[in-house]
């Protein structure tokens, strides 16, 4: 009954700025943890950036500095602000959600957004 949707991807040159959104929606009790994660073409998923229920930050080193993750409690909705994109951060990038519902904690998965940094 939980949903994950993603929104904000698209084509960017080095250098440039892309802000993607996930909203969650459903019968949620409580959201405790929000992150980005995001696959390039024969790479392994990895984590982009996560934020707990207090405001609490992660980053990957590669992204520290750039990008900026936020949320807004009353949408439901976190954010990636990506700043001084790089070649290297084309990917698509999911949105991953630790959700409780009346049933229990579940982990939840965005559809992935393609974003694309080229000259």
């Amino acid at each position: 009954q939980v949903q994950l949707v993603e929104s904000g991807g698209g084509l960017v040159q080095p250098g440039g700025s892309l802000r993607l959104s996930c909203a969650a929606s459903g019968n949620i009790f409580s959201i405790y943890t929000m992150g980005w994660y995001r696959q390039a073409p024969g790479k392994r998923r990895e984590l982009v950036a996560a934020i707990t229920s207090g405001g609490s930050t992660n980053y990957a080193d590669s992204v520290k500095g750039r990008f900026t993750t936020s949320k807004n409690n009353a949408k439901n909705t976190v954010y990636l602000q990506m700043n001084s994109l790089k070649p290297e951060d084309t990917a698509v990038y999911y949105c991953n959600a630790d959700i409780s519902d009346p049933s229990g904690e579940y982990d939840y998965w965005g559809q992935g957004t393609q974003v694309t940094v080229s000259s």
